[in-house]
């Protein structure tokens, strides 16, 4: 006697759904092997890759948040050389370890790095801990740095989305994905053996490769996987670059600088160092002239010689001290500019 129909279709259905997940199973790892193969031989060579320190990992992750690579560089060569430990961070005081990140911008990260390693040692004994969502518990660590870290320094099975990988997922799938398809995508496509190498390698090639305006196609090594072999539409426009002009006093005296401190409750950039800014119609000799950017806004600034600081709140700062203070970007562009930095 045969079987009922239904059992023959339920049968016939679930064959198709197990080939078509063992489908998806080979092409994942095709797409693993050979973005693996081609990040092993292409990697940049830069210094956070050199270990697998937790410390060394979370302070390059939280320096190259929203931060060019080449920028982070010699911050963190020189940021490690003044703390090597997480220890000599926390021990640290605050300003610091601001007046090291100055020139990195978006302070609150430095704070937030400085209140983390505090917890790491008070809380941990100075160990990291060492899954995703207990990492998510320190200040300044969220979903993407969180399994940054675990994956990389010790090798949770947990995938990251950054903006890079954000659109070599959005281009290899043909579409742009919300943000939990585009974090289930990541996921379905990582590479559990080596999960903190294949993280590195979905970022790095949409870094050197996978480019936001001009990607390199001929040169992608998962190119066959990718359903737009291209850019696709932009669906927004970009935020339209505001244009603005400021003026900053310069005074100077036997090598010293007049700076002042912006207050502490102040919502941007608190506590950090500056030249005293001017307003209105200003007589004195023009210095230099510079631009500056801060997010979508473009600043046009001008640089007066300052004769009578007195009538300003501030201080009179030997040049020798100037590389410990905790300098705005802006205020270390124009003393770089003037030559006392």
């Amino acid at each position: 006697m045969s079987p009922p129909k239904r059992s023959l279709q339920r049968k016939k259905a679930n064959g198709a759904a197990s080939e078509d997940k063992s489908r998806a199973v080979g092409i994942q790892r095709s797409f693993s092997l050979r973005l693996l193969a081609w990040y092993d031989a292409h990697a940049r060579d830069l210094p956070w890759r050199k270990s697998h320190d937790p410390y060394r990992v979370w302070l390059s992750e939280i320096m190259l948040q929203q931060t060019r690579v080449a920028a982070v560089l010699e911050h963190y060569r020189v940021f490690l050389t003044k703390f090597p430990t997480v220890q000599n961070l926390a021990a640290a005081r605050e300003s610091t370890v601001l007046a090291l990140w100055s020139g990195l911008g978006y302070y609150r990260r430095a704070r937030m790095l400085h209140a983390a390693a505090k917890l790491v040692v008070k809380d941990h004994g100075g160990r990291f801990p060492e899954t995703s969502e207990a990492l998510r518990h320190l200040p300044g660590i969220g979903r993407y740095t969180s399994a940054a870290i675990a994956s990389i320094a010790f090798a949770e099975p947990v995938a990251v989305v950054d903006g890079n990988v954000e659109r070599v997922l959005s281009r290899l799938l043909g579409s742009q994905l919300n943000d939990e398809a585009t974090w289930t995508a990541a996921e379905e496509l990582l590479d559990r053996k080596r999960p903190g190498d294949a993280n590195q390698a979905m970022m790095e090639l949409g870094a050197t490769i996978c480019l936001p305006r001009e990607p390199k196609c001929l040169l992608c090594p998962v190119s066959e996987f990718c359903v737009s072999r291209g850019d696709l539409p932009r669906t927004s426009k970009p935020a339209p670059q505001m244009r603005r002009e400021i003026h900053f006093g310069l005074a100077r005296r036997n090598g010293e600088v007049f700076l002042r401190q912006r207050s502490p409750t102040e919502s941007l950039m608190p506590g950090m160092w500056e030249l005293p800014a001017l307003s209105g119609v200003q007589d004195g000799r023009a210095v230099l002239s510079l631009r500056h950017s801060i997010t979508v806004t473009d600043y046009k600034v001008g640089v007066l010689e300052l004769a009578c600081p007195e009538e300003h709140s501030g201080t009179w700062i030997a040049a020798s001290r100037l590389m410990s203070l905790p300098l705005t970007g802006l205020a270390r562009k124009i003393l770089r500019k003037v030559e006392m930095l």
